[in-house]
């Protein structure tokens, strides 16, 4: 066979298996599970490495990718203050101030029922010491806010579901129209790791949105196909009406 014969035989054939290769891949069934076990490869190795991440130096218990969607729903959503439950380290706290700090504008209003005088100490926030949940807590938080104020709301502290579910009653009602409520590590319980960790995140999210309907889950948030936070960025599309 000529050489250009061959040429193009092997052209074909490679454009062949790529096309093939190209469906197979999109197939939704073929993406989730391969996002599923570099999910499960990535917090359950060795190494894990969700345990030892870092923002300038600070643990934050975040995976990159979905740090990155925080950026850009910060971006769009220009809110004036986080409020976050669940403070660990101060890492994802000082990384939402960063931002402000590059928009010059917002500040972070975090809860963690810990102290921990290594927490890093910024101008843009505010930690409070107690449950997110105390009613005398959630007072402080509330006394901390401006009329008017556009608010996004992220929850990452006690993950059982009942914990969860009464943060996401309590906290709702301070996100506006089209702003977002951030369930977090939605992905225990076996959705898709830690299938011993009982009801938690997902759970409550599922819970919440079966008696509320003016949050949906905004999918395209998990473009990156691997997110702590699946059915976790809820967007505020209505005032709340509960279901009967």
């Amino acid at each position: 066979m000529p050489n250009n014969a061959q040429g193009g035989l092997k052209k074909r054939v490679f454009a062949a298996f790529r096309n093939t290769h190209q469906k197979f891949l999109e197939h939704p069934f073929v993406a989730r599970a391969i996002s599923n076990q570099f999910h499960k490869l990535y917090y359950h190795s060795p190494f894990r490495p969700w345990l030892n991440t870092h923002w300038l130096g600070i643990p934050i218990l975040k995976c990159p990718l979905d740090v990155w969607i925080y950026q850009e729903i910060i971006h769009e959503t220009k809110p004036d203050v986080i409020i976050e439950c669940g403070t660990y380290k101060g890492g994802s706290a000082l990384f939402f101030a960063s931002l402000f700090d590059y928009f010059k504008h917002g500040r972070v209003i975090t809860i963690d029922i810990q102290a921990d005088a290594q927490r890093p100490q910024h101008d843009r926030i505010t930690y409070l010491l107690g449950s997110s949940i105390a009613p005398e807590v959630v007072a402080r938080a509330r006394a901390l806010l401006q009329p008017n104020e556009n608010i996004m709301v992220v929850l990452d502290s006690d993950h059982s579901m009942s914990h969860v579910l009464q943060e996401m009653k309590i906290y709702s009602d301070l996100v506006p129209l089209g702003g977002y409520m951030i369930v977090e590590d939605t992905n225990v319980n076996g959705h898709p790791v830690a299938p011993q960790y009982g009801p938690g995140p997902m759970e409550a999210v599922q819970a919440f949105l079966r008696e509320n309907d003016s949050f949906v889950v905004d999918k395209a948030r998990e473009k990156f196909f691997m997110s702590f936070n699946p059915n976790g960025y809820l967007k505020k599309i209505k005032n709340s009406v509960r279901k009967h």
